[in-house]
C-alpha cells in the first residue's frame, strides 16, 4: 500500500490545471493555491505520470509486528438477560479447531452483570479461561461501557484473534472496538482457518457471492471476524467443567454513557428459520399461490416452516424474515426441501450445510443439485401433491 503527496512548492497554475483534468475520478481539487485529493481516488496515478514531479506516490513503510506478544483464541459471549446467544457455543468449536494448529489457549470474553452462572456453563464447551467484566455499568448493553471492557481486555490479555457472532450486539460491537485498536475485520465470514505463524485466515464471499475472498490481516493484531449464527458445529458440552474463571475490571472512569436506558421491552418473537430443524424453501418455479399453499401445507406435515430466495422476498411474496441466503439468513436445518430453486451462490451459503438437502426442479442441470443429497427432476406441481398425498396415507396407516 502507499500514497498520494503532493509536492505544493511545485504546482503552478499550468500544472493544477493540467491535474484537475487528468484525473478521471475528479479526486483532485483546488482550494486557493493548493491542491489536495478526496477518497475519491482510486490509484490510477495518472496525476503521477503527468504531474511534472508535483505528485509523487509514496510507499508505505509497514512496520514489523512481534506476533509472539499476542497469544490466544478469544470468543466473545454474547450474553443478555441472562441468556447465551447459541453463536457462541459455535465459535467456542471453531475455536477450539483453530487453536489446535498454533497450540493456542482458548479465551472467551464476557461482559454483563450478574453472569456468574454463564461464566460457569461456558467451561463445559473447551475453553482455558473465561474473563468476566462483572459490573452494574454493564447491565443493558450500551456501547461506551462495552467497548471499554473489550478494549481493556485486549490491552490486558493480548489475544490474537478474536471471533464474533454476527448477533445484533456483535455486530455494533465488533466494528466499534476494531477500530479503536486499529484493526482490520472481516464480516460475516464462512470459512476460518488458521496459518502456524498465527495468521487467521477469514473466507467470505464477494462480489454479491460469485467468488469467496480469504483475507488476512499479517501486520495488525488482533484479528477481528464476525461469523453468522449456524454457519459453524455447536459442539456438545462436557459433563465435567474444565478452565478457569478470571474476575476483570475496567477503569471506572471509561464505563460512562451517554445512553440511559429506562425500560426494556421484549420484541414478540417471530418465525426463526435460522432455529428450525425442517424447512420447506420456496423459489421463483414455485411461486404461484396454489404451490405457496401446498408448500405450507407440506411444511406443516413435517412440523417445519416455509422459507424462500431473495426475489420471492424482494416481491414481497414472503417477509424478508424467511429469506434464505448472503443478504438473509443463514440456515442449518435437519432437513430442507427445495422447490423451484435453481440454486444460486447466493442462495446455496445459505443452506448447503443443512443435514440432508433434497432439492424438486424441472431442470436437470440446476445449480442446486450440485448440494443437494436427493435430486429430483420433475415438476414441482405434480411432485410436491404426491409427496403431501405419501404422508398423509403414511401416517393414516400408523
Amino acid at each position: 500500500m502507499g500514497k498520494l503527496v503532493i509536492n505544493q512548492n511545485k504546482v503552478t497554475p499550468e500544472i493544477a490545471e493540467k491535474l484537475l483534468k487528468v484525473c478521471p475520478f475528479g479526486a483532485i481539487s483546488k482550494e486557493g493555491e493548493k491542491l489536495s485529493i478526496s477518497s475519491a481516488c482510486k490509484m490510477c496515478k495518472l496525476c503521477v505520470r503527468n504531474g511534472e514531479g508535483a505528485v509523487d506516490f509514496v510507499e508505505e513503510k509497514i512496520v514489523a509486528l512481534d506476533k509472539s506478544l499476542w497469544k490466544g483464541i478469544c470468543v466473545y459471549a454474547d450474553c443478555q438477560g441472562g441468556n447465551i446467544h447459541r453463536v457462541t457455543y459455535e465459535l467456542c468449536g471453531k475455536a477450539r479447531e483453530l487453536a489446535s494448529v498454533t497450540n493456542h489457549p482458548i479465551y472467551v470474553l464476557l461482559i454483563g452483570h450478574n453472569i456468574g452462572d454463564c461464566a460457569k456453563k461456558l467451561l463445559h464447551y473447551g475453553v482455558d479461561k473465561v474473563f468476566v467484566y462483572d459490573d452494574e455499568a454493564y447491565h443493558s448493553f450500551r456501547i461506551e461501557p462495552y467497548t471499554a471492557a473489550f478494549c481493556d481486555f485486549i490491552e490486558k490479555v493480548k489475544p490474537s484473534s478474536i471471533l464474533v457472532g454476527a448477533t445484533d450486539l456483535g455486530r455494533q460491537l465488533a466494528p466499534r472496538v476494531a477500530a479503536r485498536c486499529k484493526a482490520g475485520l472481516t464480516a460475516d465470514c464462512t470459512v476460518l482457518e488458521m496459518k502456524e505463524n498465527t495468521d487467521l485466515v477469514q473466507i467470505r464471499p464477494a462480489f454479491g457471492g460469485n467468488i469467496m475472498a480469504q483475507i488476512i490481516s499479517p501486520n495488525t493484531r488482533p484479528q477481528f471476524c464476525t461469523a453468522r449464527y449456524k454457519v459453524f458445529t455447536e459442539p456438545k458440552p462436557t459433563e465435567a467443567a474444565s478452565g478457569e474463571i478470571v474476575n476483570m475490571e475496567a477503569a471506572k472512569d471509561k464505563l460512562a454513557s451517554k445512553v440511559e436506558v429506562l425500560e426494556i421491552h421484549e420484541k414478540p418473537r417471530d418465525i426463526d428459520i435460522a432455529e428450525a430443524d425442517v424447512i420447506v424453501a420456496v423459489g421463483r418455479g414455485a411461486q404461484s399461490e396454489a404451490m405457496r399453499a401446498q408448500a405450507a401445507e407440506l411444511a406443516e406435515l413435517l412440523g417445519g416452516v416455509v422459507a424462500c430466495t431473495r426475489p420471492l422476498a424482494e416481491s414481497n411474496i414472503f417477509d424478508a424474515k424467511r429469506q434464505i441466503g448472503l443478504s438473509g439468513r443463514t440456515v442449518k436445518p435437519k432437513f430442507i426441501i427445495c422447490i423451484g430453486i435453481s440454486g444460486a451462490v447466493q442462495f446455496a451459503a445459505g443452506m448447503k450445510s443443512s443435514d440432508c438437502i433434497v432439492a424438486i426442479n424441472t431442470d436437470k442441470n440446476a445449480p442446486i443439485f450440485d448440494v443437494a443429497h436427493y435430486c429430483v427432476v420433475g415438476d414441482a406441481a405434480e411432485i410436491v401433491p404426491s409427496l403431501i398425498a405419501k404422508i398423509k396415507e403414511a401416517r393414516a396407516d400408523v
